[in-house]
């Protein structure tokens, strides 16, 4: 399992700012005069573009345990902020600014086609997401997996909401980033896909539609991978918290572990898309402070519930790779503290303005 990260990149005062290509010059000029290679072969470990130019996106390697993976996240975030701090920034785990901003989009041609043809959706998207990979043996095996994930991306996101604020106003969601990335034409929930031939098939529907510029823009809560033979789960914000980007981690394994079990539990139960969209807004509003759809049941239950209910599901998975432990105490500390909304609510009942929020989001992104 691997964790791409998307950041903020903020001034000292905590204002987002559009140093993007300033940072990753910096660290390229850095890198060459160490001697290191341009890319590593590899996937992880290398600062990436975004599509705005106040945002930066890191990655871990793939790891076999939970713990190597929080050390690799938090190597990646310290990473992340040395280099920004060379262009007088810092890094902010935020889904969304609290500011109203104005974003710059990066100035290359696939970014500034988006710019143009998707006009205010476009613009609205300085947004930061958290997105699981897991390794699977081919396209059949991801898609038994992609297909096993539908009632469950919806928990994935409540437990991550971490952007309550967005464009200078409190907007009622813990998790604003999802309605924001939910204007994009492919985005959210799937039907299920079968088998590897129908989600081509899928693929090839919606790029002959010409809604889309390429298979890139196919923006399912869970996709595969056109880079690595993984599942991508992106239903996620940015975590505040590195723990719960790892505990994340641990869950999307545990899932897709479950999917591919031969015990003959793993079938996909036969949820309405329809259903699933409806199960992913309550998520986005509530977060873990309300009820959430239940995956199980297809009615409200509390937000420990539904998180209990999960564990349950994948408790096999996780014990046969040794997470169990460590995703129980994970859950049991993120219901105790709450997501990155919460914790953005708490300083604000303590006068925090909308900078304070990020500096104080900043010292937190760095543990």
């Amino acid at each position: 399992m691997g964790v791409e990260e998307e950041y903020l990149l903020v001034t000292p005062g905590g204002r987002p700012t559009a140093v993007a290509g300033a940072v990753l010059a910096l660290e390229h000029a850095r890198e060459a005069e160490q001697g290191r290679a341009e890319h590593s072969p590899g996937p992880g470990g290398d600062l990436e573009k975004e599509f705005t130019q106040e945002q930066i996106e890191t990655s871990t390697p793939p790891c076999a345990e939970v713990g190597e993976l929080l050390e690799q996240l938090r190597a990646g975030r310290l990473r992340a902020e040395t280099a920004a701090q060379r262009a007088g920034a810092h890094v902010v785990a935020l889904g969304t600014a609290p500011q109203e901003v104005h974003a710059t989009v990066v100035p290359e041609p696939r970014s500034l086609e988006i710019e143009a043809r998707f006009g205010q959706t476009a613009a609205d998207q300085l947004t930061c997401g958290c997105h699981v990979h897991v390794r699977v043996a081919d396209d059949e095996e991801g898609v038994r997996v992609l297909d096993h994930l539908r009632p469950w991306n919806a928990v994935l996101l409540a437990l991550s909401a971490n952007s309550p604020w967005f464009g200078g106003r409190d907007t009622g969601y813990a998790s604003f980033r999802s309605q924001v990335w939910g204007r994009w034409p492919t985005a959210g929930p799937t039907g299920a896909f079968g088998d590897a031939a129908g989600y081509r098939e899928v693929t090839e529907a919606l790029l002959a539609t010409r809604t889309i510029l390429d298979p890139g823009m196919l923006y399912f809560d869970a996709r595969l991978s056109a880079r690595y033979p993984t599942v991508e789960v992106r239903v996620a914000d940015v975590c505040l918290d590195a723990r719960d980007a790892a505990l994340l981690g641990a869950l999307v394994r545990g899932l897709a572990d479950t999917a591919v079990a031969d015990d003959g539990r793993a079938a996909a139960p036969p949820v309405r898309t329809e259903v699933l969209r409806a199960a992913a807004w309550q998520s986005a509003h509530a977060g873990l402070t309300g009820d959430l759809v239940c995956p199980v049941r297809g009615v409200p239950r509390p937000a420990a519930e539904v998180l209990e209910r999960l564990l349950d599901h994948v408790r096999p998975a996780l014990r046969a790779t040794g997470d169990l432990a460590v995703v129980e105490d994970g859950l049991a500390d993120l219901l105790a503290r709450g997501t990155g909304s919460a914790e953005q609510h708490r300083w604000r009942a303590e006068g925090a303005g909308d900078d304070e929020v990020v500096r104080r989001a900043c010292a937190r992104t760095l543990d």
